[in-house]
């Protein structure tokens, strides 16, 4: 366990921002016994220009003219800093000297920000959590004098095509000179093995104080009268990450069942065939609240992910949800679903995915109910935080070694 110690939080998420984070739960875990400094992401002139229009960009552009603080503190241990320097917008940059040029001029604008924090708050002995910002935390260790580097990998970010261009080469070169990679899923920690010797998989940690099925007092409205057995889905329905196939084979070989989906859709989704099965139902998104007493309705839990360099190595938040309330859940095979193998029916193709749900429905019971409860409710993110502190304390011990 890592106690009293400064820890600078840098990454790709904003502490104010709509949708939740990893490092955003973490923050607030390692804040239970070390200072944190939650550095939230600087703006560059294009975000500035695009969404000039946005409450948080907004919010923002106040706080740089000095009219809002820009470091706040949100509990005793725990600080949230915006910088007030702009950076420019080099991502796609395709040259890659030029690139380099600007990127180091950007973290050192970032870097001095940070180092305005850290005075501020007397922060020493600093370990660096870097959240995939690749890019504007490239030098940040030198420039602020940390200890410690830990780079943290959740998803395979250079597989999409907006960090394809200057990610490849940037992340591989950050990853071999941090200090230590922690990742969620084994496939994430196999990749950086390739670059840096010292990259550990420490699992992933999730919240799942909601999904209790104890606390559903009723079925919504527009799932109580939908025919069982209900086969359901809940997150984003996007055709980067989900295979429409599969859920069109399932609604077509079993006309019995009811495929319930439930999040929005993106286009391609929203065009597809799955709109004239008669026994799929679109019910659109709905309040973080209101998603427990949706999954509830289930009989089946699905997550028919498409298999692809985005998804092989993705650890889904979903299913620790699902398992939560006890569901019996099938899920397409990889990597990072290995770790649930026990508990989660693994589908290699669409006409495993039926088999897999016929069987789901025919071998749930009480006891494996609460198998899955107790798996899901064992990912919190103390445990998360504690595997990430033993790597830490572990390659600290090393380095010490070479050193001495």
């Amino acid at each position: 366990m890592i106690k009293n110690r400064d820890i600078v939080m840098v990454g790709l998420a904003a502490l104010d921002s709509r949708i939740g984070s990893n490092a955003i739960n973490l923050a607030y875990t390692f804040s239970k016994n070390n200072r944190v400094l939650y550095v939230n992401y600087p703006l560059d002139r294009l975000t500035l220009l695009r969404e000039r229009n946005d409450p948080i960009i907004k919010k923002r552009k106040e706080i740089i003219k000095g009219k809002q603080p820009d470091l706040v503190k949100v509990n005793d241990n725990m600080w949230s800093f915006f910088p007030k320097k702009i950076l420019e917008s080099i991502n796609q940059l395709p040259i890659d000297w030029l690139f380099d040029i600007l990127n180091k001029r950007n973290n050192k604008r970032f870097a001095s920000e940070v180092n305005r924090a850290i005075k501020e708050l007397n922060f020493k002995d600093i370990i660096i959590f870097n959240d995939t910002d690749m890019f504007r935390s490239f030098y940040l260790k030198e420039l602020i004098g940390a200890k410690t580097y830990v780079y943290y990998t959740r998803d395979n970010m250079i597989a999409v095509d907006y960090w394809k261009t200057q990610g490849i080469r940037i992340e591989a070169a950050l990853m071999k000179k941090a200090d230590l990679v922690v990742a969620n899923s084994t496939y994430l920690a196999d990749l950086a093995r390739n670059f840096n010797p010292h990259s550990y998989y420490v699992g992933q940690g999730c919240d799942v104080t909601l999904f209790d099925k104890k606390l559903i007092k009723k079925s919504p409205d527009d799932i109580k009268d939908i025919k069982k057995p209900i086969i359901g889905y809940i997150g984003v329905l996007f055709t980067l990450r989900l295979d429409i196939e599969v859920l069109v084979h399932i609604a077509k070989s079993k006309p019995e069942w009811s495929i319930v989906l439930v999040g929005p859709e993106d286009d391609e989704f929203k065009a597809s065939e799955l709109h004239n099965l008669k026994n799929v139902y679109f019910l659109g998104s709905k309040k973080m609240e209101e998603l427990p007493a949706y999954l509830n309705s289930f009989d089946v839990a699905l997550n028919p992910q498409k298999l692809n360099e985005v998804t092989i190595g993705n650890y889904p938040r979903k299913i620790d949800e699902y398992l939560a309330m006890g569901k019996p859940t099938v899920a397409t095979k990889t990597r990072a679903m290995e770790v649930f193998k026990d508990f989660v029916y693994l589908a290699n193709n669409k006409e495993e995915y039926v088999e897999l749900i016929d069987r789901a429905l025919k071998e749930n019971t009480p006891e494996k109910e609460k198998s899955r409860e107790k798996l899901a409710r064992s990912h919190t993110w103390d445990a998360n935080a504690e595997a990430i502190y033993e790597k830490i304390e572990m390659v600290e011990k090393i380095k010490a070694h070479e050193t001495s």
